[in-house]
């Protein structure tokens, strides 16, 4: 996974033979966990189910690895496709977030220290667009804090819900979170931020 900021210059048949075509399976199914989200929404505020709403969330998360499997396994891999999925996970996450700190189901102080990171992440890579064409690729810590914290809000959701298992889900979200948003922001502070002064500097 990577965070891009700007694709590097490149000549009309390049940037042709590197964005397109858009209408791909990969794409495709990156577009299918973007209109799950309204989904979602649906299902927790107006079905009021927060039960098969963490589920769809959970399976949103874990869901993740899959167009980047099919970019590879089917040889359409692209500079959109690589834009497109992490702007629909972003997407996700600061949707799901706030969603669930409006129906009471996520500690606030995890759901303001994960909307915190995102948006100095989101900052970062903005300042490093303004200096020239670059992209910070995405840390082991970083993917491991982003996967832990994809598994955690989830499990808030669920452990709120009236599923059986919810007292479990109750302490694997914290189990998850914790590591989580230390990986993250390990992540943000001592890798991301040194890569952007390096290049700002």
């Amino acid at each position: 996974m990577t965070i891009w900021i700007m694709a590097s210059p490149s000549t009309s048949a390049e940037a042709g033979r590197s964005w397109g075509p858009i209408l791909t399976w990969p794409n495709a199914f990156t577009l299918l966990r973007l209109l799950c989200i309204p989904l979602f929404l649906w299902l927790l505020f107006s079905v009021e189910n927060r039960g098969v709403a963490a589920w769809l969330l959970g399976l949103l998360g874990a869901t993740d690895w899959v167009d980047g499997w099919l970019a590879r396994r089917l040889d359409q891999r692209s500079e959109f496709g690589a834009a497109f999925d992490p702007v629909v996970d972003r997407l996700l996450f600061v949707v799901a977030v706030p969603s669930l700190m409006l129906v009471s189901s996520i500690p606030v102080a995890v759901a303001v220290a994960a909307l915190l990171r995102e948006a100095v992440t989101v900052v970062l890579a903005v300042i490093a667009a303004t200096r020239g064409p670059s992209r910070i690729d995405v840390t082991w810590e970083g993917k491991t804090g982003a996967f832990l914290l994809m598994f955690a809000v989830p499990m808030f959701l669920g452990a709120s819900s009236e599923l059986s298992y919810a007292p479990v889900l109750a302490w694997l979200a914290w189990i998850f979170a914790l590591p989580g948003l230390a990986y993250g922001w390990y992540a943000t502070v001592f890798q991301y931020l040194p890569h952007v002064r390096g290049r700002t500097g």
